[in-house]
């Protein structure tokens, strides 16, 4: 153990010295000449590098002046600098072209900057909502339409229309169907709307207004359709808006307002009761209770609706 450590300093010095020698060959590139043949040239060398050491006071054994020239041939401790990497050039000219390449960048950034706050976010904007709507809002509303409906409708037949409505909606919301979905949405908070309502249905009788009206039947020119002009009228006796469909062109408008189709005889006898003072003495026709769709009458109709006359 003791001779390899007393052994490891003679190696590294024998390495330094070596590396002595290659740089005072180098130095002497005289004796470096290329038309002496190897042995020559290295027994030269040799010689030329022990006069050199001697002159300095320094023994230097010629095991090591021949690793020396050995060393120098094959280019050993010699520093070969790298050729220069894309990088490193790129890093070096960073001046000429970094600035013009940030402005560049920034041109860029700002370019979609734009597009994106003109187009892109409103556009992600947009779709969020249409999926909130589809998702959220229309299931919502239709649950608590039909949650209502349900709750005051009186016939089985209704509750069969309320489920069937609310069904229909959730399958166009899943469908992504917005506007059918939306437009279900409306029809079933009306309906809601319809149930919800009560009032007492009577024939208008004041100045100035119709309380009846008739017109030829588009089927047949030969018969006429007879209307009394009737109003709804809540608990106070105020109007309320209805929801009607006209028998004529299916236009259905909400309105405190309509015709109800009913025979000659009891056009007749209405007309007659106005005739005398003006005022009709059996207005009320009817009366539409809450939970239910349409009115129960006391007069003989058909139950024909129309808006205009």
């Amino acid at each position: 153990m003791a001779d390899a450590q007393k052994q490891e300093p003679h190696k590294l010095d024998d390495v330094m010295l070596a590396m002595d020698v290659v740089d005072t060959l180098r130095h002497e590139t005289k004796l470096l000449a290329r038309d002496l043949s190897v042995e020559d040239r290295e027994q030269q060398l040799i010689e030329r590098l022990r006069e050199i050491y001697k002159a300095q006071g320094i023994e230097v054994p010629d095991s090591i002046l021949r690793e020396g020239v050995q060393a120098l041939d094959d280019h050993r401790f010699a520093y070969v600098p790298q050729k220069d990497s894309f990088f490193a050039k790129a890093y070096i000219n960073r001046g000429k072209w970094g600035k013009p390449l940030i402005l560049l960048f920034g041109i860029l950034g700002m370019a979609w900057g734009v597009n994106y706050a003109a187009f892109e976010a409103p556009k992600n904007a947009a779709a969020n909502r249409l999926e909130r709507q589809l998702k959220i809002e229309i299931p919502r509303s239709l649950e608590t339409a039909r949650d209502d409906a349900i709750s005051i409708a009186k016939t089985a037949e209704i509750q069969e229309r309320v489920n069937a409505l609310y069904n229909d909606g959730l399958a166009a919301a899943k469908s992504g169907k917005v506007d059918e979905a939306k437009r279900i949405e409306r029809a079933l908070t009306t309906l809601n709307m319809d149930l919800n309502q009560a009032y007492t249905l009577r024939i208008v009788s004041r100045p100035d207004e119709l309380s009846g009206a008739w017109r030829y039947s588009e089927d047949n020119t030969d018969i006429k359709n007879y209307y009394l002009i009737v109003e709804g009228l809540d608990a106070s006796g105020k109007p309320v808006t209805v929801n009607i469909t006209s028998e004529e062109d299916q236009t259905a408008k909400r309105t405190t307002i309509w015709g109800v189709r009913v025979p000659e005889s009891v056009f007749n006898r209405v007309a007659a009761d106005k005739k005398d003072d003006q005022i009709i003495q059996n207005a009320v026709i009817g009366a539409k209770k809450r939970g239910f769709l349409n009115p129960e009458y006391n007069i003989e109709t058909s139950g024909g609706l129309i808006l205009e006359w």
